[in-house]
């Protein structure tokens, strides 16, 4: 059903019919229809076609616009009406409860004496931060900063942390219900105080100087200006107003970086250009603070590639690049004579392996790549000598935080059918040693297998997917399925845990991960195979996953529901207006659905280098031809939807999940008794970081039940 632009003189009109939804609600359990929303007509003209907009009224935020927020309760409590009415929904809460309050615990980082670490208690609603001696066991552990004490709600959540090299300080950023404006602030290790030092302004930490008397930052300056991006060097003990501003942002998609070197000696300037491309730059400390000059040394600049700081060891850099390596090649850089002809390759290209990042461990480089979607961790010396690679155990996900100081190590490993364990490494042998914490979890993983299978896409590209079901399913018959994908922002969807999926399993579900191109499972080719003007190649390879499963004999369209979020939110939505017909039920959450004007909200100019935008004329073209709010056509037999978003999302504005729920409604031609159209807004919540856990329970509850009703499970 894709539709290519219309000519000059043709109108497109969202129609609905003119209603009012200002009506008293009926009862809940009587809800079989959704709230009737007014058509508020909106016209204009973008190159050369004409645009009937009925729902731009719901562009607003509910604190904007009182209307906007009695319509969002309306349909809230429609999307509640219908969903928690289902047999299975109680159940469903019960037993997702017991898997979401299993105790997790973050790959702990080393500084000076003392193991920093992560940790969510069963049953608490945020991660705590906690320390424990390095050679302490559990009994050692000391909670730092707990969140769940700072919000009744446990609305306020822990963004990210990072000790200073001797271990006395913290600094970390906190924020609140989902908005990820995270606020900077530094603690004492000692006792857990906390120091005079506070910056607003979605902070994203650069690193400490050696002695702890200064830190590199970044910052809004302006948080309702997302492109007021500045980087800065601020000295403890002064005000924030002093600090030294390093870069600053002066384009929308130029996006301003910094990190300081372990040592202090270096920092490292960037500014992004999409996923695909950043200029880099060195900065001496001693230079700058003597001459009171900044004078960054040129690493690389106007160059279609990306280019990565790894590790910096005194004067010199490991970076990785894309440049003449879409996978990703190592360098050494000496870091006083910078130029190009002076780098030393460390790790060229391998085969089809993707180099994902590099760190440093005591004369040891760790580097690690992706290969078919799963890891691999490899060892070379500072000369490039290959010194082997670690055993992960299994095929599946691995991460890696060393010390520059030693050989000691801590591994993360998971898998579909194994739980995130931490293990001891000796990077030195690169033998894992003993788990160093690892969750008891209610279900028995080794019910449960994982496989690959490849469908062709409509260019004749092959697509990997890895099919996760029961050990004892019976393959010949249909069964209900999960389709997840994402396929963008040279993001790789690799094997992970995910306990929830546990009673799809039992009840006969099968899970599956496309990866699409758009993601990095492939390195930067595969990428940029799905941007773009090519941005349909990751819907027809999403059509090619789904043909597959059923032309495999396991599932079928009465059983398949498609789902993703945010970039996989647009994803779905693509889906269901260009293929209703594949899917009996569709899943969108945080979507970006409206291409025509998503650029104008919030951060969205960030990626235009990854979409393009309707301001091009070409760019119009192609954002036209796939953008589901003006892809829906009236009397059509649409599968089931629910739509979600966050009222405070900073990244993907609630309008387009609102808009396009509204337009659905009004048009589909399905029995909305059977096959709703649902919206659901978490006002406490964001793009989905830092929820608490009763919200994520509540919603893993709704798109369990979801899912069940749909596919036949639940009835």
């Amino acid at each position: 059903m894709t539709r290519s632009a219309a000519t000059s003189s043709t109108s497109i009109i969202l129609a609905a019919p003119l209603v009012a939804f200002f009506c008293e609600p009926s009862p809940l359990h009587a809800m079989a229809t959704p709230p009737r929303t007014e058509a508020r007509a909106v016209t204009e003209t973008i190159h050369g076609e004409t645009f009937v907009d009925p729902y731009r009224w719901l562009e607003s935020l509910e604190a904007e616009d009182p209307e906007v927020a009695t319509w969002t309760t309306l349909q809230n409590d429609y999307t509640a009406a219908v969903l928690h009415n289902l047999p299975c929904r109680g159940s469903l809460v019960e037993e997702l409860s017991a898997l979401m309050n299993v105790p997790s615990i973050g790959t702990p980082v080393q500084a000076g004496e003392h193991l920093f670490f992560a940790e969510r208690a069963a049953g608490a609603n945020q991660s705590v931060l906690k320390v424990r001696p390095a050679g302490g066991g559990k009994a050692d552990d000391r909670v730092l900063l707990d969140p769940n004490t700072l919000d009744d709600g446990g609305l306020v959540s822990l963004d990210w942390w990072r000790p200073t090299l001797d271990g006395s300080q913290v600094a970390f950023g906190i924020s609140r219900a989902g908005d990820e404006n995270s606020v900077l602030h530094v603690l004492r290790t000692a006792d857990g105080t906390w120091t005079e030092t506070e910056i607003a302004g979605k902070v994203s930490f650069g690193g400490w100087t050696p002695d702890a008397s200064a830190f590199v930052y970044s910052k809004l300056t302006d948080l309702d200006n997302a492109y007021s991006r500045v980087v800065r060097w601020h000295d403890v003990g002064t005000h924030p107003r002093h600090d030294t501003t390093l870069l600053t942002q002066s384009e929308p998609q130029r996006v301003p970086y910094g990190s300081l070197s372990r040592d202090g000696r270096w920092i490292m300037l960037g500014l992004t250009d999409g996923w695909s491309q950043n200029d880099l730059w060195a900065v001496h400390v001693a230079d700058w603070h003597a001459t009171g000059t900044l004078q960054p040394e040129v690493i690389a600049e106007g160059i279609e590639a990306k280019f990565s700081p790894e590790a910096i060891v005194g004067d010199v850099m490991v970076m990785s690049t894309t440049h003449d390596a879409p996978n990703g090649k190592l360098y050494r850089v000496d870091l006083t004579h910078p130029s190009s002809d002076q780098w030393k390759l460390l790790a060229d290209q391998e085969g089809t392996a993707v180099l994902q990042g590099a760190s440093y461990a005591r004369g040891t480089l760790i580097i690690q790549y992706e290969q078919d979607a799963v890891s691999r961790i490899d060892r070379r010396d500072m000369s490039g000598r290959k010194l082997g690679s670690i055993n992960l155990p299994g095929l599946g996900s691995a991460g890696i935080s060393t010390d520059p100081d030693s050989t000691n190590a801590f591994l993360s490993y998971t898998s579909y059918n194994e739980p995130r364990t931490i293990y001891r490494c000796d990077v030195a042998t690169g033998k894992l040693g003993g788990i160093w914490a690892r969750p008891d979890v209610p279900v028995d993983p080794d019910t449960v297998v994982v496989r690959r299978l490849w469908a062709k896409s409509k260019d004749g590209t092959r697509v990997p997917m890895f099919v996760v079901h029961r050990k004892d399913l019976d393959p010949s018959t249909p069964h209900p399925t999960l389709l997840y994908g994402y396929g963008g922002f040279n993001i790789s969807l690799t094997p992970s845990f995910i306990g929830t999926n546990f009673p799809f399993y039992e009840s006969g579900g099968i899970y599956v991960v496309a990866n699409l191109r758009g993601g990095g499972e492939f390195g930067e080719a595969w990428h940029r195979a799905g941007m773009l003007e090519s941005k349909q190649n990751v819907f027809d390879d999403l059509y090619a996953c789904a043909e597959e499963l059923i032309a495999e004999g396991l599932t079928d369209s009465d059983r398949l529901v498609v789902m993703g979020g945010s970039n996989g939110g647009l994803l779905t939505g693509v889906a269901v207006t260009q293929r209703p017909e594949l899917w009996t039920a569709v899943i969108s959450a945080v979507p970006l659905l409206d291409m025509l004007r998503y650029q104008d909200f919030l951060m969205a100019r960030f990626w235009v280098p990854e979409y393009g935008s309707s301001e091009d004329s070409d760019q119009f073209g192609w954002l036209r031809a796939y953008s589901p709010y003006h892809n829906v056509r009236p009397k059509t037999a649409y599968p089931a939807v629910m739509f979600t978003a966050g009222e405070n999302d900073s990244r993907v504005h609630p309008l387009h999940a609102r808009k396009m729920a509204a337009l659905m409604q009004s048009m589909t031609a399905s029995d909305q008794a059977d096959e709703p159209i649902l919206l659901h807004v978490e006002r406490d919540g964001g793009h989905g970081q830092g929820k608490p856990l009763r919200l994520r329970v509540e919603e893993a509850a709704d798109r369990w039940a979801f899912v069940f009703w749909q596919t036949g499970i639940c009835n």
